[in-house]
């Protein structure tokens, strides 16, 4: 009986060892496939894992992170929701499970999952980032302000949050404050054409027509490819009277493109181009 019992141990041990092997395997093969992009194969990897062994939330994580890159949010929330079930201190699962519903303009739901991991990590900048946006996309300016003055205060040297910040502060009509946060997105990148753009916006809105033309001009100098810019630059020179500049710029815009139908330049170039 004493030698039975011990080739029977010795089965188990080889099991045990032959299942967290192949278990291992399964993930570093599924995580050499996310950074390859293949996230169909790396889904399938990490599935593989997770039958092996039911209790890694690591996989269930990972295998939400690749769904999420297919933009299949719903499977990728229910892997992130089945990923905290079996370990709820991972601030970083409440994190991607934030942007996941933030992409499925689940707002609500995403602010409450940056809040939790703000508290489980009270240093994680990006999620005072991310539930900033997702409270200026539900109009909560105050709050979003708030938050991404903390997130600068964690981490400076962002330039996209000052940005982001700014245009905050310009739905508040607080156009000068906007100018400011613009400001300092150029001093951390100089080539941050958008934030010259919107510099431009806020000089328009204050009737700063010449400033805007400036900041528009340097945006168009970092990329010429913004039709944007042009028809800004276009709009503006209109307002000064340069009929001949504003529909050159206007035409220029509508031939690059890229520019929100809203904004009507064929309409523009109907009502003002002859």
């Amino acid at each position: 009986m004493k030698k039975i019992f011990l080739i029977t141990t010795l089965i188990i041990i080889a099991q045990t060892n032959y299942s967290q092997n192949t278990e291992e395997v399964y993930m570093n093969s599924g995580k050499s496939k996310y950074n390859s992009k293949d996230y169909y194969g790396a889904i399938s990897d990490f599935t593989k894992v997770i039958q092996i062994n039911p209790k890694n939330w690591s996989a269930y994580g990972r295998s939400g992170l690749a769904k999420a890159k297919l933009k299949d949010y719903a499977n990728a929330i229910s892997d992130y929701s089945k990923a905290i079930k079996i370990n709820p201190r991972s601030s970083e699962i409440y994190y991607n499970r934030g942007i996941s519903k933030s992409n499925s303009k689940d707002y609500y739901g995403a602010i409450s999952d940056f809040t939790k991991a703000i508290e489980i990590d009270p240093r994680d900048w990006s999620a005072y980032n991310n539930r900033a946006s997702a409270k200026d996309e539900l109009k909560d300016y105050y709050g979003a302000i708030s938050d991404f003055t903390k997130a600068i205060e964690i981490n400076p040297s962002s330039g996209d949050t000052y940005s982001n910040r700014g245009i905050a502060k310009s739905n508040l009509k607080d156009y000068y404050g906007a100018i400011s946060d613009f400001t300092k997105a150029i001093e951390i990148n100089p080539r941050d054409w958008r934030a010259y753009i919107d510099i431009g916006s806020q000089k328009f809105n204050l009737k700063d027509y010449y400033g805007a033309i400036s900041n528009l001009t340097k945006a168009i100098e970092i990329n010429p490819r913004s039709g944007l810019a042009y028809f800004n630059r276009g709009i503006s020179k209109y307002y000064l009277g340069n009929y001949v500049g504003a529909c050159k710029d206007v035409h220029k815009a509508q031939s690059l493109g890229g520019i929100d139908p809203t904004l009507n330049a064929q309409g523009f170039i109907n009502s003002n181009c002859n």
